[in-house]
């Protein structure tokens, strides 16, 4: 049997050698897995068996070897929502709260809005609409053939326990044939897209563990998002609200793109609880 706070502290010493963040979060977090509890309830927690620690011990091993979190615990928090992730599917960050937050604002007043959320992945943002506003028609569009395994997956299950059901749609999100029957029709649109330079350092486990097509946008990062725009103004009614999510170095060029498109009014940037750039909005011209 093994005392708690020894198995955390070593664990957290291991963690911090090689370079992970948050060592002693990450720590527990694993611990929980392993042990199918709470963080404050480790804090009364008796003495671990050997079997519990052996198996802690390997998913130590796995996180300092840069594995995702998320993939050893098979889940992610986003805003009330638990999703299921792993290999395939680009891990949802907190920052990406932040817009679908704004989404949520956009259609607070509304009664049978509707969203449709481009390049979804694990159905994050359009999984945290549907649950916090229960009348609204929420499509969610992926193009990868592994993430929309994964959005299917958290669909279903949000769906399952109550949520408004979630249409998933494989797509391209630069696709001029896609959701042509709600042409003129969408609230807003909402998109983490791709939009990493090509060639731009990443950390570890986004290198080597999300997926490329969630990840690469080209030259300056903004090629999927050139494609975007003539699909968000194609679906949003006039006056619908476009939501972008982009690099901290984006906070000038995206929105930029966005007003040389042509099309849109109110173009805004917003930053994130570090204060840094997070995401642009714009609204479409042609109505209020």
């Amino acid at each position: 049997m093994s005392a708690p706070r020894g198995l955390l502290t070593e664990a957290a010493r291991r963690l911090a050698a090689a370079g992970v963040e948050s060592p002693r979060v990450d720590a527990e977090l694993l611990l929980c897995a392993v042990l199918g509890t709470t963080r404050t309830a480790l804090l009364t927690l008796g003495e671990v068996p050997p079997g519990p620690a052996a198996r802690f011990a390997a998913l130590v091993e796995e996180r300092a070897a840069r594995v995702p979190l998320q993939h050893l615990t098979g889940t992610a928090p986003f805003r009330h929502v638990e999703l299921a992730v792993g290999p395939g599917v680009f891990v949802p960050r907190p920052e990406t709260e932040l817009i679908a937050g704004w989404v949520l604002d956009r259609i607070a007043g509304l009664t049978a809005p509707t969203v449709v959320d481009l390049g979804t992945g694990s159905g994050a943002i359009a999984l945290a609409v549907a649950n916090e506003h229960p009348g609204a028609r929420v499509a969610a569009v992926e193009r990868d053939a592994g993430a929309i395994e994964w959005t299917r997956h958290n669909a279903a299950t949000r769906a399952a326990a109550g949520d408004t059901p979630v249409e998933v749609l494989a797509g391209d999100m630069t696709d001029p044939r896609l959701l042509t029957a709600l042409d003129g029709t969408v609230d807003v649109v909402v998109s983490n897209p791709p939009y990493v330079p090509d060639g731009a350092r990443l950390p570890q486990e986004v290198a080597d563990h999300d997926p490329p097509l969630a990840l690469w946008g080209g030259p300056d990062g903004l090629d999927v998002v050139r494609g975007l725009l003539g699909t968000a103004a194609r679906l949003l009614r006039p006056g619908g609200w476009l939501g972008i999510e982009h690099a901290d170095q984006q906070g000038s060029s995206l929105p930029e793109l966005v007003r040389r498109h042509g099309r849109w009014a109110d173009v805004a940037d917003h930053r994130d609880l570090a204060g840094r750039p997070r995401y642009t909005t714009a609204r479409l011209s042609g109505g209020q």
